[in-house]
């Protein structure tokens, strides 16, 4: 290696020692956010839907959709219902990471004990009693002694449907109830060997949507639904409107009131944030138009469940979507969003670091020439108060070691900024071999 570059290249070595260990701190800090923060979110997640050809499994089909184009891989699980799916939910063995689940399946402290958390409510679920025509039923109360289908367990209608018995002072076994799915059920309707069914889903279904335009089926009007309301606060009144099915056909003939539990959105606490954000997003472009229950912007929302809403998706439907996700591909906005914790943990490590490291870095390529000035001290306090006798010895014996040291020193390699110090210590050891031989011309 040339001399030259020897005593002009940057002391890497002085740097590593300086600054190694700053920036080891750096990439722990980095490494340690990264973790906390997990920025990016995982490539798979499974939703639980409803029974085959339901409302559910229609809108989780455009969540996957949506989730599909941003590099998210969805898998669909059909289920009975809303109670199944609330089962799957808090069965940790369970491969469900998020669920549609009924407003009125749970309550409150149950859902904070198992550790679940809502992604706000979708849409509507009225509650829709078909029944043949040949009954004329205005209160539930003339439902006794005929047979009801509810649906299988497993799905939200059972219970839902029990709990409106209930508040009307009827006894299950006061109807002959049955729990086949939607599909054979209908057929059975039709056929006149039950005497109605319930369903609790939204309008899209395509049973509701046939049912409502076949001739000799009935709608239940639930002209109460007020009061169900406030017997029920889980439940809300809406209104079908006339005509709403078919204008030109004048379907249905009147105003219906219903009453209509919610549809969820349900996940674990533990969901990732950044699928959180993807959720409520889709979820606000899939349910955030009007519908025949809602007004444009009225869903998704943060309200109509029991369920603790989890604080991402709260800020979603309070600020809309994060600013950068505005301008920015998901991805990236997401990884910025969330890494602010990195930036905050990096400013607070390398603002005290850019104070000390600086200085420690010149104390130490410093060091490698003061080091030196310990030894031509030596040198001088060698040469004091020296006896006569043995001065010529002496005298000698310290140029041999100035030499020596001189020669060691020619060989020290630091920054050319540091070139003054170098310089320094050579003209200290010639003036100190100067004034040995002044004092040896004595």
């Amino acid at each position: 290696m040339p001399k030259i570059f020897r005593f002009t290249v940057f002391s890497l070595r002085d740097l590593i020692v300086t600054a190694g260990p700053a920036a080891v701190a750096i990439i722990l800090v980095c490494f340690l956010a990264y973790r906390l923060v997990d920025p990016l979110p995982p490539p798979h997640v499974t939703i639980s839907t409803g029974q085959e050809n339901g409302a559910y499994e229609g809108f989780a089909k455009k969540y996957a959709d949506m989730l599909g184009k941003q590099g998210i891989a969805v898998t669909l699980k059909h289920s009975p219902g809303s109670q199944e799916n609330l089962l799957r939910l808090k069965n940790p063995q369970s491969e469900i990471d998020i669920a549609f689940v009924q407003s009125g399946s749970t309550e409150l402290g149950e859902a904070e004990r198992t550790g679940l958390i809502s992604l706000g409510s979708l849409f509507t679920e009225p509650v829709w009693l078909f029944y043949r025509d040949t009954k004329d039923i205005k209160k539930l109360t003339q439902l006794k002694g005929l047979k009801i289908n509810v649906g299988p367990e497993g799905t939200g209608v059972p219970q839902l449907f029990t709990k409106l018995l209930a508040v009307n002072g009827i006894e299950p076994a006061e109807l002959t109830l049955s729990a086949l799915e939607n599909t054979p059920a209908t057929v059975e309707l039709l056929e006149g060997r039950i005497d109605g069914l319930v369903f609790s889903s939204a309008p899209e279904e395509l049973l509701i949507q046939m049912l409502l335009q076949t001739p000799g089926i009935r709608l239940f009007d639930f002209a109460q639904a007020e009061a169900y309301t406030r017997r029920l606060p889980f439940l809300s009144h809406v209104l079908l409107p006339r005509g709403i099915v078919d204008l030109g056909r004048d379907l249905p003939a009147k105003d219906f009131h219903l009453i209509a539990p919610t549809a969820t959105l349900v996940a674990r606490e533990d969901l990732h944030p950044a699928l959180i954000d993807l959720f409520v997003q889709a979820a606000s472009d899939i349910h955030g138009g009007a519908g025949w229950f809602s007004k444009e912007g009225e869903f998704p929302a943060a309200r109509y469940t029991e369920i603790p809403v989890a604080r991402d998706a709260e800020k979603f439907y309070k600020n809309g979507a994060p600013f950068l996700q505005r301008y920015m591909p998901y991805w990236v906005a997401n990884f910025f969003d969330r890494m602010w914790v990195v930036i905050v943990a990096l400013g607070a490590l390398i603002l005290p670091l850019s104070r000390i490291v600086p200085p420690l870095y010149v104390w130490k390529v410093r060091s490698r020439v003061y080091r030196w000035y310990a030894q031509l001290r030596n040198v001088e306090q060698a040469i004091e108060d020296v006896p006569q006798d043995r001065r010529a010895e002496v005298y000698s014996g310290q140029l041999v070691q100035l030499n020596a040291l001189e020669e060691r020193v020619n060989h020290i390699s630091i920054p050319l900024s540091f070139a003054e110090e170098l310089y320094g210590l050579r003209s200290h050891i010639n003036f100190v071999r100067k004034r040995i031989l002044w004092l040896m011309k004595e």
